[in-house]
């Protein structure tokens, strides 16, 4: 018998070995990525004290996590409808300005910059009225809240009534570095960690423990510290000067929930100087709206999308650079979704277009209604006249500010949007029949006309408001106090 080796024989040989060299190559990378990750984790170069808030600090012993952090420092990115740079939306949408007239909005309002501008952002805006304040005051300490780990630091040091008691001056050397490490992060574990009193309490009023959330739970949580609907409340008794961060989810963490909380303790906001309606203003309920979607809906947490995990160098890590999926889909959308970017983006572009016609019409009918019960007043409407038109106007801007100032919500949970800013164009609606026929009961003829609002500067001088004043009065504070504030940070920060 012969023993030559048939030809295909030597094929399957030969393909064999490499399927073998193949696994052995891949054994030893990972066998390397193993040892890399072990060595990484178990070489602090340093022992972060309680509550650090200097985020470099922890950077040395996290080098990627804080260096993927500080590129949210970059504005260049932009999309659609959303932008990572500095944005003015009171010049893009000069309607805000009158739907928020009477209030620190209507003087400024931008679009919200990488996490590493909050304490600057916050510096700049001229809704803090500067250190001595503008007519109605500078905004309370509680306003800092959410810029910045040197809260926490602060809360642990004096105590949270103490902390959210005051102006926001009063905190201002206080606190000075962004957005970072030590709000999210235990200093021992790296556990992700609740800092926020506010978000405890909410959970204990619902009698839920916090303390029992998953780790997937707890990646959406830490951001919902502060991307939710919230107030101050400041008629709690013993607390008088204290502007108490509270969430209203007693009943429930919708539209309609909250509303119905608001109007069980009564709140406002502030009244409408046209209108003269008692409103609500909606911050931004962020948490609330994605836990509608179908993502939330299917565990997906935020920080799947927002920070999804990368490999460096062997080496498995959280991405910092907290941003807009659009400016990462690969390592977001296309974890799960397998179409390719461009009909990712347009489905995306898609909802929001939808979503943005319709609450671009909720707020022209919302102005106009504005203006029309302006001039209801004028004629010498009564209160009792007044009243059904007056809440509908709470009622219809409520679901449009809910909208409107959430981030993503129409990519989020686009079905409930479109919901919420129908029930408002009904509301408004049914209102401005109401001001018309009152219109003519007071002898009005004819259509209240439309403002000449093209731009911000003419939908200010609509409304009154004089904006000279407050502008140099933001100037004075960033040449004289503001220098004052870093200086004392600096040296306070030398002890550590």
């Amino acid at each position: 018998m012969s023993n030559t080796r048939k030809p295909w024989m030597n094929w399957v040989l030969f393909f064999a070995s490499l399927v073998v060299v193949f696994l052995l190559g891949l054994l030893v990378s990972s066998i390397t990525e193993r040892k890399m990750e072990a060595k990484y984790a178990y070489t602090p170069l340093n022992n972060i004290k309680k509550l650090d808030p200097r985020n470099e600090v922890w950077g040395e012993n996290f080098p990627r996590e804080f260096e993927s952090y500080y590129r949210t420092a970059d504005t260049t990115f932009s999309s659609k409808y959303n932008s990572a740079s500095k944005v003015d939306y009171l010049e893009k949408y000069p309607e805000f300005v009158v739907l928020w007239a009477g209030y620190g909005f209507s003087k400024d309002y931008n679009s919200g910059r990488g996490h590493v501008h909050a304490i600057d952002d916050l510096h700049n805006t001229l809704r803090t009225g500067g250190p001595t304040g503008s007519e109605d005051g500078p905004m309370p300490s509680t306003c800092w809240t959410c810029k910045s780990p040197d809260v926490p630091r602060l809360i642990n040091d004096i105590g949270v009534d103490a902390y959210y008691k005051g102006k926001w001056s009063s905190k201002g050397s206080q606190v000075v570095n962004p957005i970072g490490c030590a709000n999210c992060h235990n200093e021992k574990s790296m556990k992700l960690t609740i800092t926020q009193p506010a978000l405890i309490e909410a959970f204990q009023r619902q009698g839920k423990d916090i303390t029992k959330a998953t780790h997937n739970e707890m990646r959406s949580l830490v951001c919902a510290q502060c991307h939710v609907e919230y107030y101050f409340k400041s008629d709690i008794p013993g607390k008088e000067g204290i502007a108490y961060l509270t969430f209203p989810w007693d009943g429930g963490d919708t539209m309609e929930d909250m509303e119905k909380y608001y109007d069980n303790v009564k709140h406002v906001d502030w009244v409408h100087s046209l209108s003269k309606a008692p409103m609500l203003k909606s911050q931004h309920p962020d948490y609330e709206i994605y836990k509608m979607g179908i993502h939330g809906k299917r565990g997906v947490s935020c920080a799947d999308c927002h920070m999804p995990y990368k490999t460096e160098g062997g080496q498995k890590f959280t991405d910092h650079h907290i941003q807009s999926p659009l400016n990462n889909i690969a390592n977001s959308c296309q974890v799960c979704h397998k179409q390719d970017k461009d009909e990712l983006i347009k489905n995306v572009f898609d909802n929001q277009d939808k979503i943005a016609a319709n609450r671009q019409e909720l707020e022209k009918l919302l102005v106009r209604a504005h203006v029309e019960a302006k001039k209801c007043w004028d004629l010498g409407a009564t209160e009792a006249q007044m009243k059904d038109i007056l809440q509908g106007l709470r009622l219809g801007q409520w679901r449009w500010d809910f909208v409107a100032s959430s981030h993503g919500g129409s990519f989020h949970a686009p079905v409930e949007m479109g919901r919420v800013l129908g029930k408002g164009i009904n509301i408004t609606q049914e209102t401005r029949i109401k001001l018309a026929k009152l219109l003519m009961t007071l002898g009005h003829k004819g259509d209240v006309p439309y403002p000449a609002i093209e731009t911000k500067a003419a939908a200010q001088k609509f409304i009154g408001l004089d904006m000279s004043a407050l502008k140099e009065e933001k100037e004075k504070f960033k040449k004289e106090l503001l220098p004052k504030w870093k200086a004392e940070a600096k040296a306070r920060e030398a002890k550590y």
